[in-house]
């Protein structure tokens, strides 16, 4: 099943950033005034993260449209400040009325390759999250260690120990998360999900890994899963599955193949071209949709507020 970090106590959380300064206390009293105005829990709302990049030094400040061939011009390189981005998400998040009752980090919650202590810097940043009451999600991407990641998370049991996959079943629609992490779902994986699918048919199906099915069409070429042919495939051949749901490149884009709607969810951390948007997502599922809608890090941004409608139904 996939990593989950289920709901800490205020208790817990303020235990845990007493020693940790200004920017943990500025959230909990963001989390404070929120919890005053009646913020509550919606299991019919779901906030979508991707790539959250976090670096074991709280403040690190990465380029990321700078790549060998990339299109942006050397003096035009535009640099983020990563753990800023997770904290001003997750404000964003605790804010909402109401509140998602879940969270999904669709992979690469590191920057490097996995670090323990870059996981410690993750897991410092989203607790206000956990204290506001939400479950958070974890689907493995390329930058993650699954072994690192399970040392510091000792309430997992051994047998959620292997591959992240697993369902997240709400009322209107059942998440179906996937571990990409290695570039590939692997037969077993995708017979499972082929299992998971049948046995569900009576209820919408998102599905959700890191990896793009195929090749990037954004302003970055970056290789698809190497099997995602044979995921396409699965799921053509199954209407009740509406959406697969990415990260990795780092773009926010739609596409569409018959009644699957692809969405490449944009990162929280950092982006690949020039004045792209960089955020997160909020889903809001009725039973007749999926309405999602782009927030930016900088709520000025063109695309701030952009909106995507999935159904649910024929």
């Amino acid at each position: 099943m996939p990593i989950i970090l289920p709901p800490i106590t205020r208790r817990q959380f303020v235990n845990r950033s007493l020693a940790l300064g200004g920017t943990a206390l500025m959230t909990s009293r963001a989390l404070t005034a929120a919890d005053n105005q009646g913020a509550g829990l919606d299991q019919n709302r779901v906030a979508l993260f991707a790539d959250t990049h976090i670096s074991a030094d709280s403040n690190r400040v990465y380029p990321g449209t700078k790549w060998p061939g990339s299109p942006v011009k050397e003096d035009e390189h535009e640099s983020v400040h990563i753990a800023k981005c997770l904290i001003e998400a997750g404000k964003s998040v605790i804010a909402l009325k109401p509140r998602p009752a879940h969270l999904i980090v669709n992979g690469d919650c590191a920057l490097s390759n996995g670090k323990e202590a870059e996981y410690k810097q993750f897991l410092r940043l989203v607790e206000p999250i956990r204290a506001a009451g939400i479950t958070i999600h974890v689907t493995i991407g390329n930058h993650d260690n699954r072994q690192n990641i399970w040392k510091l998370l000792p309430f997992l049991k051994k047998e959620q120990v292997g591959v992240q996959a697993g369902v997240i079943e709400l009322p209107h629609a059942n998440l179906v998360l996937l571990d990409s992490g290695n570039g590939a779902l692997g037969n077993k994986q995708l017979n499972w999900l082929t299992r998971q699918l049948d046995e569900r048919a009576d209820q919408p199906a998102l599905i959700f890994s890191h990896y793009n099915p195929y090749p990037n069409r954004g302003v970055r070429p970056i290789k698809g899963m190497r099997d995602g042919s044979s995921l396409l495939k699965i799921l053509a051949k199954r209407k009740h599955a509406r959406a697969y749901v990415y990260g990795h490149t780092h773009q926010w884009q739609q596409d569409r193949r018959d009644h699957l709607h692809l969405i490449n969810q944009p990162a929280v951390s950092y982006y690949f071209g020039k004045g792209h948007a960089h955020g997160w997502v909020d889903m809001k599922l009725t039973e007749m949709s999926a309405d999602l809608e782009l927030h930016c890090i900088n709520g000025k941004h063109k695309q701030h507020g952009d909106r995507k409608q999935i159904s649910l139904k024929d």
